[in-house]
């Protein structure tokens, strides 16, 4: 079983919409694998307010580092710190799956 890192744009979307994107992504990536996967949970809900977007994307990178792919939704490309990820995807070998 494959640990599955997902990301997504988020930036004014509901959590409703954040969360069945999220599902669609981890039936898609099952699919594309042919196996279960064990999806790293990226949907972060213990920061502060003010939390800074730094702090966000310093967390990703470090739960980026314990996947085994990587599952960029569509539009990605389109986002900051998703396109940090990607490269850091890139940059260190983590298989990649883009919408």
């Amino acid at each position: 079983m494959k640990r599955l890192f997902i990301s997504q744009p988020m930036r004014g979307k509901t959590d409703e919409q954040i969360l069945a994107e999220r599902e669609r992504a981890v039936q898609s990536a099952k699919e594309y694998l042919g196996e279960e996967v064990e999806v790293i949970d990226t949907f972060y809900t213990d920061f502060a307010k003010d939390a800074k977007p730094l702090e966000y994307i310093a967390r990703s990178i470090k739960d980026l580092a314990a996947a085994d792919v990587a599952y960029f939704v569509s539009g990605w490309d389109e986002f900051r710190g998703c396109r940090i990820e990607h490269m850091c995807a890139v940059d260190y070998g983590v298989d990649r799956i883009e919408e």
